[in-house]
């Protein structure tokens, strides 16, 4: 595995293998990396002729800086995982070479309806941050196809929205969500719980579940309340739960029994703060 730290010599290599005629996938993370995260890169590895991964813990999307503080790090054993998975390149960038510029006056992106909801607005700012440093990532790799966890479902729609309105040819490829035996998703967070938040933790999942059982032609409002129940009844502090239409997030109080619908949750373990999301059919 080859590891880059700048901007320069990244592209004029890329752009060498490009002139070969290879296929490139990117993966870009934050590090603290899990299992999810490897199942893209194998995934990125079997479409691909070269497979980029990044590290860049993106101070920008961050709308609480404690959280930015606490984000955990395991840089060493990340490059020893990506190094095993096969990857064939490392982008790890520092944050001037993200952002040479600074981060005070950062480009604004246009992403509609998808900023006001959810994600947008439990996290005033955050998609804004995910843009900027995706484009940098994306303007770097100039890669043909890229590799998104969808736990983070919300988060592949606005990096959808993001290559359609920076002209980007890439091909957005959401990957399902790896979990634990238990049900809970695998994500970078979960190593922050401690043993009696891990062992709450799963009812976010049961949550989802219960709606994907329980939902039914008619109102939602009853679902939701009761999935919210079984997060607070596990002592979780509660952002959202939320039933929304499958390709537009437009969140929904009436199902007609035949629109195609996702169920979201955002909820804290004390100050760890998970999201999930389930197809309900």
């Amino acid at each position: 595995m080859i590891l880059f730290k700048n901007v320069h010599p990244l592209g004029q290599y890329l752009a060498g293998r490009r002139r070969r005629g290879q296929s490139i996938g990117f993966v870009p993370t934050m590090g603290a990396l899990h299992q999810g995260h490897l199942s893209l890169i194998a995934t990125a590895r079997a479409a691909s002729q070269l497979t980029v991964a990044s590290i860049f813990v993106n101070p920008t999307q961050f709308n609480d800086p404690k959280d930015f503080e606490k984000y955990p790090k395991t840089l060493e054993k990340d490059i020893e995982q990506l190094e095993a998975a096969g990857t064939d390149l490392l982008f790890l960038p520092s944050v001037s070479e993200i952002y040479p510029d600074g981060t005070a006056r950062l480009g604004h992106y246009d992403l509609g309806y998808l900023e006001t909801i959810l994600e947008g607005k439990y996290r005033p700012g955050h998609f804004q941050g995910v843009c900027n440093v995706m484009q940098h990532l994306m303007d770097s790799v100039q890669p043909d196809d890229l590799y998104m966890g969808q736990k983070d479902y919300q988060q592949c729609m606005v990096v959808k929205r993001l290559l359609q309105l920076i002209g980007s040819p890439a091909r957005l490829h959401p990957c399902p969500t790896l979990r634990e035996p238990d049900g809970l998703a695998m994500s970078s967070r979960n190593m922050r719980l401690g043993p009696a938040e891990r062992k709450n933790a799963p009812a976010i999942y049961r949550a989802l579940q219960y709606c994907k059982e329980n939902l039914r032609p008619g109102p939602v409002g009853a679902v939701q309340t009761a999935a919210a129940a079984i997060l607070a009844d596990h002592d979780f502090k509660v952002d959202y739960v939320e039933i929304a239409d499958a390709d537009t997030l437009e969140l929904i109080g009436h199902w007609d029994g035949r629109r195609k619908i996702v169920a979201l949750a955002a909820a804290y373990q004390q100050d760890v703060r998970l999201i999930d999301n389930m197809l309900l059919n």
